[in-house]
């Protein structure tokens, strides 16, 4: 293959896993919504309020920054990342003839 181009299984496999990893994290937000909802509907459930909103923040902060690095990553090194697996995945089905 020449250098400059790039086997369209790759960009397909790294749209999924971006699209997966994003859906994880839109999973998480929504939970963290959910929760922190029901909760304030409560009387006297400021002090947990305050608790989740701190820490349940750090989370999803930390979370995100991880998964948005993650594919950062994985779009700068995609034809190495998914290129041992097209390798390995065409292999496995030469050996099956």
């Amino acid at each position: 293959m020449q250098p400059n181009q790039q086997d369209p299984r790759i960009q397909k496999m790294f749209s999924g896993d971006r699209i997966w990893a994003f859906g994880a994290v839109a999973v998480l937000w929504s939970i963290y919504g959910f929760v922190f909802w029901k909760l304030s509907a409560n009387p006297g459930a400021e002090p947990v309020l305050t608790a989740l909103a701190i820490s349940g923040g750090l989370v999803l902060l930390f979370c995100t920054a991880s998964i948005v690095a993650m594919i950062k990553h994985y779009a700068e090194d995609k034809e190495h990342i998914y290129g041992l697996d097209i390798h390995y995945l065409d292999e496995m089905k030469k050996a099956r003839g």
